[in-house]
């Protein structure tokens, strides 16, 4: 983690000294010094990290390094903050804590002195520790050097090799004809057990077959009552307030007379009397079906798998495994090897796997991202013989691999995933926001922080690191989970790395959990970042105790308290977090009962990310949110009771993100107009609620075409008021360059002029939902020379909507993902069934019609 920490700070202090704050001044020497021995010594970093877990004495220097490291960061954030003093925004913070410049001043002074000469002793012996000479060497760069492929090209839901294991399953459920099948599917880890659960569990024939299925991942810290509740949330019921016996009536209710499927997921223990009780109180016949996937044969068994159905699937076929490396390796080439020379090593490389999925796939995303060059997959191989030689285990040799092989900056952002709890679902947007907020990743070339945190989440899913969980109708991922062997290890770094203990002491990133008392924040001044990490369908419940203790770590720069209950007003806690002036991301989504934001986050202007989602009580934002010039992302969507945004947000230059913004209306003279939007030049996502015509005026219709950055557009007209809408909306013109746009609610009959192939001539995914729409404009269609380049195209709940399937496929003939529910109007589509539930079509899947 040092070479990781060690980038963060140097970009850091790269960009201060080029900005020349006044504060720094006194500390330029000191600053530059510390500059100067990081990049030297940043070479033999990556190295270090690598031999350190063989070498005790070198690891307990590298870990002094680290804590230098951090607090040398602190140091530079106090310093600018101190050089804000005279900004009537943030001034007099520091105040509280140096009474005057001189002692701010000459404690620093001494702190960076100090500092330095315990680096320059490091640097000074790191050789001997590695057995190179540190002297004449090149000095490092902070750049690593940016991944071959920094966009999601792998399909994750490709399954290789396990077509007789969902066929021989399938055959024992459709056998199935009274009482409870249960099936035990039984293996070591990393086999793919899971991945066969799934295959079947989602299968069409599948969701035919069966009224009602629930998918319960068992971890190993479970209770009774946490796997009776989800399995209600698979049954749509949130089952807020039940006890143990009134949950397993409501399942059984629901249940009766059903023919179900349960899949219980990775069991281990062997104590199954909570079994026992749920299995009593399901109700039997009609052919339903349990799927129990577990490492343990005698889990299994009793867990009343007969001897007949338990499936013990095989390691991959040496052709299965070359076949599914290929396709993660090769993927943006389908698969090919268009270079013979690296054949040899990569099936190689394949055999030390032994046939396991997770071990070829993680290998796999390793090559993926490395040029296709033989030495660098000579060096790979044996890096990879070294770690196999270690373990003795081809899966976690494979993961320690991919870790070692990660980018620094990805370092830092895999470790993010150790917070989270055993299957954990976990969110693409807060690890995103997360990643922002402590500057996790390099930014250059005019690289925007959101793109660049986006690519950083492509790739750890590309690696393989990452398990897709839910995404989009046309494939991206909002959504993920890690495999329990990856927790193992990102645990296990963490630990070692001071960034995420299990016990929470002394540490830097924290998980809320509701058994969170005091202690765990009695004088943390490392504390960086504090998140909610609880699982769907659970909320964190905090006591005033517990919140004003997190809330004294100054040094907090992530604060994610989303679906938190508080045993103390809201409002208090809010008062508190007002202090913590190094924050850059705030989130307090989905927390109740959330009315207004009080006036002492007011000094928050380090912040670049505030996401309020799903406040349904917020009626307004204060006018002090336009100070906030770092800002980068602004979330108020799902929030009904907002009226508008304050005037003068169009002077957040920065801002990149900005959802569920509501235009004021004429009447509304403190709020934004629409009209602000234009000078948002470095906008790339916009959500737009809309409900009157008297919000787009005509002065304001230009309010969205010149905005060159804006590639994803949303807009809702839920709740209109006014007809007029629909005429206005239809002058408001999006910017050609648009990548991807969402119309919710539309009122219109007829599809608005602009939306055509002309005026938006880069438009890849098209989502058309609910509202009164009935037919396309006739521009819409375009001409002989201008079709669409839609890729994706999802049409749902337009119970009016007429068009026939060979229009659009004229159209649009790059189209390779269509989803339509609902519209029973349309004519001749290619999904079954449209008009009442809808479906998936994918032009991969089929040759003709």
């Amino acid at each position: 983690m040092v070479d990781a920490v060690v980038n963060v700070l140097l970009e850091k202090l790269l960009k201060a000294l080029a900005d020349e704050s006044r504060i720094l001044i006194h500390f330029r020497d000191q600053f530059e010094k510390l500059k100067n021995e990081l990049l030297l010594m940043q070479g033999f970093l990556k190295e270090a990290e690598r031999v350190k877990r063989k070498n005790e004495l070198l690891r307990g220097v590298m870990v002094v390094l680290r804590e230098l490291i951090y607090e040398a960061e602190d140091i530079l954030a106090d310093c600018q903050l101190q050089s804000n003093e005279d900004d009537p925004v943030s001034g007099g913070w520091l105040t509280c804590i140096y009474p005057s410049r001189l002692p701010f001043q000459y404690q620093t002074g001494k702190q960076l002195i100090e500092i330095n000469e315990k680096i320059s002793e490091i640097k000074r012996n790191i050789s001997s520790y590695l057995g190179v000479s540190i002297i004449n060497q090149p000095e490092g760069t902070i750049y690593d050097q940016m991944p071959r492929w920094s966009s999601h090209v792998y399909d994750h839901t490709q399954v290789v090799g396990l077509e007789g294991d969902t066929k021989k399953i399938k055959d024992w459920i459709f056998e199935a004809d009274r009482g409870i099948l249960a099936i035990g599917v039984v293996g070591m880890g990393g086999l793919g057990k899971t991945t066969i659960a799934q295959t079947i569990f989602n299968h069409r024939e599948m969701e035919e077959h069966f009224e009602r299925r629930m998918w319960v991942s068992v971890s190993q810290t479970f209770t009774e009552e946490e796997i009776m509740r989800s399995m209600l949330r698979n049954l749509g019921d949130a089952s807020v307030g039940d006890d143990k016996g009134e949950l397993l009536k409501k399942i059984k209710q629901y249940l009766l007379g059903k023919r179900y499927l349960i899949v219980m997921d990775d069991v281990w223990s062997l104590d199954v009397t909570w079994w026992d009780r749920i299995y009593e109180g399901l109700p039997k016949g009609n052919g339903s079906s349990i799927i129990i996937t577990t490492r343990i044969e005698e889990v299994a068994q009793k867990m009343r798998v007969k001897e007949a159905r338990v499936h013990r699937p095989k390691c991959l076929s040496t052709d299965d495994s070359w076949l599914l490396f290929r396709k993660i390796a090769f993927a943006p080439t389908g698969g090919i090897c268009n270079y013979p020379e690296l054949e040899s090593v990569g099936e190689e490389i394949v055999e030390k796997c032994k046939g396991l999925p997770l071990a070829i796939k993680a290998v796999g995303g390793i090559m993926l991202c490395k040029e296709p060059k033989y030495s660098e997959w000579r060096r790979i191989a044996e890096h990879f013989s070294d770690e196999l030689g270690e373990s003795g285990n081809s899966v976690m040799a494979s993961l320690q691999l991919s870790y070692d092989e990660l980018p620094t900056y990805l370092k830092s952002c895999f470790l993010c995933l150790s917070i989270y709890p055993e299957d954990c679902i976990i969110g693409k947007d807060q690890l995103v926001h997360w990643w922002i907020g402590e500057g996790f990743f390099p930014l250059r070339n005019g690289r925007s922080a959101v793109e660049a945190a986006e690519d950083c989440f492509s790739g750890l899913t590309n690696r393989c690191l990452l398990e897709v969980v839910d995404k989009t109708y046309y494939g991206a991922m909002y959504n993920c989970k890690i495999h329990d062997m990856v927790r193992d290890l990102v645990i296990k770094i963490a630990r070692e790395s001071a960034f995420f203990n299990v016990d929470y002491l002394n540490c830097r990133h924290l998980g809320i959990k509701n058994s969170m008392v005091p202690k765990h924040f009695m004088d943390n001044q490392k504390l960086r970042a504090l998140l909610s990490t609880t699982k769907t369908g659970e909320v964190n419940r905090l006591s005033p105790n517990v919140a004003k203790k997190f809330c004294e770590s100054r040094y907090l720069r992530v604060m994610d308290l989303s679906r938190s209950i508080f045993e103390t007003p809201l409002s208090g806690l809010l008062n508190h977090i007002g202090c913590l002036q190094h924050l850059t991301y705030l989130s307090i989504s989905n927390t109740h009962p959330l009315v207004q934001l009080p006036a002492s986050l007011e000094k928050l202007y380090n912040l670049q990310i505030l996401d309020v989602s799903y406040c349904q009580n917020l009626k307004t934002l204060p006018s002090y949110i336009v100070t906030f010039k770092k800002l980068r992302v602004l979330d108020v969507s799902h929030c009904g009771s907002l009226e508008y945004l304050p005037k003068g947000l169009g002077r957040l230059s920065q801002l990149e993100v900005l959802l569920g913004f509501k235009p004021a209306k004429s009447s509304q003279i403190e709020g934004c107009r629409i009209g602000e939007l234009r000078n948002l030049n470095a906008l790339k996502k916009l959500g737009l609620q809309l409900s009157e015509g008297n919000e787009i005026e005509n002065t304001e219709i230009d309010a969205l075409v010149n905005l060159q950055e804006l590639q994803h557009l949303s807009i809702s007209c839920f709740d209109i008021n006014d007809q007029d809408l629909p005429t206005k909306l239809d002058k408001l013109s999006p910017p050609r360059q648009l990548h991807e746009l969402s119309l919710h609610f539309y009122m219109g009959k007829v599809s608005p002029t602009w939306l055509n192939p002309i005026s938006l001539p880069m438009l890849r995914y098209l989502s058309i939902s609910s509202g009164d729409l009935a037919q396309m404009n006739e521009s819409f269609w375009g001409n002989d020379n201008n079709v669409w380049r839609i890729e994706g195209l999802m049409l749902e709940n337009l119970s009016d909507l007429k068009e026939e399937w060979s229009m659009i496929q004229q159209v649009m003939p790059s189209l390779r993902i269509l989803n339509a529910s609902w519209c029973p109007e349309l004519a001749a589509f290619p999904i079954d069934d449209i008009g009442f539930r809808g479906g998936v079509w994918k032009k991969e899947d089929y040759t003709s019609y």
